[in-house]
């Protein structure tokens, strides 16, 4: 079909990560037909470089932990050191299975999949292999890349990417990472369980930066208890080679030795070269601009994923995917609301939140209307029995509803999908309290944390 000159999709889609295979699959659903484009591998950056490799070795060194803390649990067992190689088989294998799936699920959908390095020809065709396709309406959905700061160059030996990081045949002895946010403070956690002396180097002043501060100093204090290093407010100043490794300096003077330097500052957007400016795409640092309905500036075409100013989250591509196919088909969808998504950091220990900081909301209400409360996981016996430490806490508008939760400890990802529910169908605090939670659960902890903003506290003090 790709081939033929007359054929003309209802939808081209241009990249087949999270956002584009999503619209792909909700498009074909939808009784539309579709190309999907993709040059690597479908699935994108999160199958294969991100969300899913990460969190393989997370388990993987949450195994280690278990193994190292066993007797504490009256447990006889002994950890004697990690196969990089079975890390690498376990993560791959994980990989292999969701990436089958994914491939019959693309095919059971009849979308067309066209392997190669496609570019946007015209408002509404393109280029690949050789062939044009043509299109009624154009996604781009082309993701985003490790990003580094100018001068500074990734070598993917000793200075590495989060690319480089997951296929790592070695386990150094030290590293520092750059960059204290979600990317950076997981492979701090990995690599800390794995028995590498971290050091992470922080221009902002706290870790996880974008979360409200509580979480931020929770993280920060566990860190310290792990024994992972970390500078604040320090921006870095560069790198040198030494005979074993790398220096990195800092702006106000410090000098870290380590085997390698891993740069985690982020990622950028993947669209210099493929058409997108010469076609008239509005756009700003490399980010394809867009509305509230993913659309650009150009009638014909549509935008998701990373590629796009919003938050660079897999779920945020698919729901973003979702949306644009549901339009082009006809349908009505409600733009998304950013603040109502989910965030996990699935470091030890993890960090969640939905919803808004007690900063944002004192800005948005005023700091008189704003109410918070913290609940301690200390109080909660299936967070005792697994012996994890943390804190949910939450930020209300005054004799209103809670419109920020944000929790950190043990499965803590796992408890954000009811927090999801509170924040998005603007639960009042007394709500929530009527709601029976199983006991023992952590999920208890969040209905504990509502009984007390509703003024009726059980296992805890008033």
């Amino acid at each position: 079909m790709a081939n033929d000159a007359s054929t003309v999709f209802d939808v081209v889609i241009l990249g087949g990560g999270s956002g584009g295979y999503a619209a792909a699959l909700r498009a074909a659903q939808l009784g539309l037909s579709v190309a999907l484009v993709e040059k690597g591998e479908l699935g994108g950056t999160c199958l294969h470089r991100g969300c899913i490799p990460t969190k393989a070795l997370l388990h993987a060194a949450e195994i280690a932990d278990e193994t190292k803390e066993a007797a504490e649990f009256g447990v006889l067992a002994t950890f004697q050191g990690i196969d990089i190689n079975g890390v690498h088989k376990y993560k791959d294998d994980v990989i292999a299975g969701l990436y089958k799936g994914l491939q019959g699920l693309v095919a059971s959908r009849k979308v067309t999949f066209i392997q190669g390095e496609g570019k946007l020809s015209s408002q509404t065709s393109v280029d690949v292999n050789g062939q044009r396709i043509e299109g009624r309406h154009i996604v781009l959905a082309t993701g985003s890349v490790p990003r580094s700061i100018p001068g500074l160059e990734i070598d993917g030996n000793r200075v590495i990417s989060s690319d480089h990081a997951l296929k790592l045949d070695r386990i150094p002895k030290s590293a520092v990472i750059l960059g204290g946010g979600v990317i950076g403070v997981e492979f701090a956690s990995v690599w800390k369980s794995f028995g590498v002396e971290v050091t992470i180097v922080e221009a902002l002043p706290h870790l996880v930066p974008l979360e409200d501060e509580n979480s931020s100093k929770l993280l920060e204090r566990a860190f310290r208890k792990r024994g992972i290093k970390f500078e604040l407010k320090a921006r870095f100043s560069g790198v040198e080679y030494t005979e074993t490794g790398v220096r990195v300096s800092t702006e106000n003077g410090k000098q870290i030795d380590a085997d390698l330097l891993l740069v985690a500052i982020g990622r950028g957007p993947v669209s210099a070269g493929l058409g997108y400016e010469e076609n008239g795409v509005a756009m700003d640092r490399g980010y394809v601009l867009v509305d509230e309905y993913m659309r650009t500036n150009v009638p014909t075409i549509s935008a998701v994923g990373d590629l796009a100013p919003t938050l660079q989250l897999a779920h945020v591509g698919f729901a973003e995917g979702i949306l644009v196919a549901e339009r082009l088909a006809g349908l009505k969808p409600m733009p998304i609301d950013y603040d109502g998504v989910p965030r996990v950091t699935y470091s030890n220990p993890e960090v969640a939140s939905v919803g808004i900081s007690e900063a944002k909301a004192v800005e948005l209400y005023g700091k008189e209307k704003v109410v918070t409360l913290k609940y301690n996981l200390a109080g909660n016996g299936k967070s005792k029995i697994l012996k994890t430490a943390g804190e949910i806490k939450l930020v209300q508008v005054k004799d209103g509803a809670v419109v920020g939760v944000h929790m950190v400890g043990a499965r803590m990802g796992e408890q954000v999908g009811e927090a999801q529910l509170i924040y998005n169908w603007e639960a009042l605090p007394a709500e929530v309290a009527q709601l029976i939670h199983a006991h023992p659960t952590q999920s208890e902890a969040l209905g504990e944390a509502h009984l007390a903003l509703a003024g009726k506290p059980l296992h805890a003090h008033d």
